[in-house]
């Protein structure tokens, strides 16, 4: 899973995509689906908050992506609904901007299936933070 790639590939469509760190060792998966994963939390990242910044952080035993972006955020009480397929939240994230509410969904799921998870934190200085965590295979370190 290169995090990467995902900026090279949103580099020219508007939306400013920086990639800070790096996994040690290859992350085993289905590459396809953790790409979706990944594209998807950038996306929204992109689209509500006009930039997105990924974090790397690779350490015994854990491997942590973190996707912020500058956007006004969610509600708290919306944070574990808008997992929900084709619920939004008021505000910034309407039906007015695109996509019809599914990308959470799937990018929780493709995690929850290689036995991860994803959850979704407003952060302090503003904008929100999803956290992407992927079990480490025993022995990968």
């Amino acid at each position: 899973m290169r995090v990467g790639s995902h900026q090279e590939d949103r580099d020219g469509s508007g939306g400013q995509v920086r990639v800070e760190g790096n996994a040690s060792v290859p992350f085993p998966g289905r590459p396809q689906a953790l790409k979706r994963c990944l594209a998807n939390l950038l996306e929204n990242a992109v689209k509500y908050g006009k930039s997105a910044r990924a974090i790397v952080d690779d350490d015994d035993p854990r491997l942590e992506i973190r996707i912020q972006d500058e956007g006004p955020g969610i509600p708290q009480p919306e944070l574990e609904e808008v997992f929900e397929p084709v619920y939004r939240a008021e505000s910034s994230r309407s039906r007015e901007t695109g996509g019809i509410g599914l990308g959470l969904t799937i990018a929780k799921s493709i995690a929850e299936g290689h036995g991860g998870g994803l959850s979704l934190h407003n952060r302090p200085e503003g904008g929100l933070e999803a956290r992407l965590t992927p079990p480490r295979p025993l022995g990968a370190h």
